[in-house]
């Protein structure tokens, strides 16, 4: 048995900000994906994969007697499947940021939920918002608090426009130019991050009231103009506006980013080079970055595994 492929995902901008209703761009990521699988001889990793399946199917359950009106799943198949030694075969890396346990979820709605919604129906705004709220108390199993958006992304696999919590929709992103000068890669940072114990330093973070103030006329602000430029084609803007979005995350966020790239991280702000940002939560796991010439942003960064996401 071997099931459809679910794609990783790329939160271009958004990351903290969605949680108080700034806008938000996700990109499918086809680099990376997953499926559903059952093997004659399991590898050790597969048995681990397995047991966790094993764990989710619980949570599953429960969440189905809890909320029956929000979904309901082939409960004697997936306990059949899982019994018989299902697991998530998949390439994605772990608390990178790129949304593995959103293609899990796909993967496990698609082919086990009742009624599903599908890729192939008009999706209205209802639709997607139903989507995300169902995605989003599957993928709590993970995280503690999930948005939904990983597992939508990953799902329909088309870039996604979050004009703020209850206001999604799917979007077209311009085409890329593969001679392109400009470019979105990702930056390995060599470290597996957390994302719960992120969320919570973020949430702690929300008490103070300006923290809340800087999100709001700083944070927010700077994410939204880039979603704008990037949607809109003006790339001379949109760089202007990482840059300023690079600086806030370095002064405000420096619990996401690990340590040994404090440096690296304000020396693109000042060459110019290339300018960084979170992807995912942070604490680790792949650093997003921006740059208007990635044959510079190559040299300056050559200790590192870059992988580029988009050019223009």
């Amino acid at each position: 048995m071997k099931g459809p492929l679910f794609y990783s995902k790329i939160l271009l901008f958004g990351e903290y900000g969605i949680i108080k209703d700034s806008k938000g761009l996700s990109i499918p990521y086809n680099f990376y994906n997953g499926a559903l699988k059952v093997d004659e001889n399991p590898s050790a990793e597969a048995v681990k994969s397995n047991q966790s399946l094993n764990r989710f199917t619980s949570y599953l359950e429960q969440l189905q007697n809890d909320q029956p009106e929000l979904v309901s799943f082939n409960m004697h198949a997936l306990k059949e499947d899982v019994a018989r030694g299902m697991y998530f075969d998949s390439s994605i890396p772990q608390g990178y940021g790129v949304g593995s346990s959103g293609a899990l979820v796909a993967a496990i709605y698609d082919k086990y939920a009742d009624n599903k919604i599908t890729v192939l129906e008009n999706l209205t705004r209802e639709k997607l918002l139903q989507l995300k709220t169902i995605f989003s108390q599957m993928e709590s199993f993970f995280h503690g608090k999930s948005s939904g958006l990983d597992p939508l992304n990953s799902y329909l696999s088309i870039p996604i426009l979050i004009n703020s919590k209850d206001n999604i929709e799917a979007t077209g992103i311009p085409s890329q130019s593969a001679t392109g000068k400009g470019a979105v890669f990702l930056l390995d940072s060599g470290i597996v991050g957390e994302t719960a114990p992120m969320v919570n330093i973020f949430m702690e973070n929300l008490k103070d009231q300006g923290f809340r103030k800087m999100l709001k006329t700083q944070f927010v602000k700077y994410t939204d103009a880039c979603v704008e430029n990037f949607l809109g084609g003006d790339i001379k803007s949109l760089f202007k506006n990482t840059k300023q979005l690079s600086k806030v995350v370095l002064n405000h966020f420096k619990p996401m980013i690990p340590e040994e790239f404090h440096g690296v991280w304000q020396h693109g702000i000042d060459t110019n080079d290339y300018y960084l940002k979170l992807c995912g939560s942070g604490g680790g796991g792949y650093i997003l970055g921006f740059t208007e010439d990635l044959e510079k942003a190559k040299q300056a960064l050559k200790n590192y595994k870059l992988e580029v996401v988009y050019q223009f």
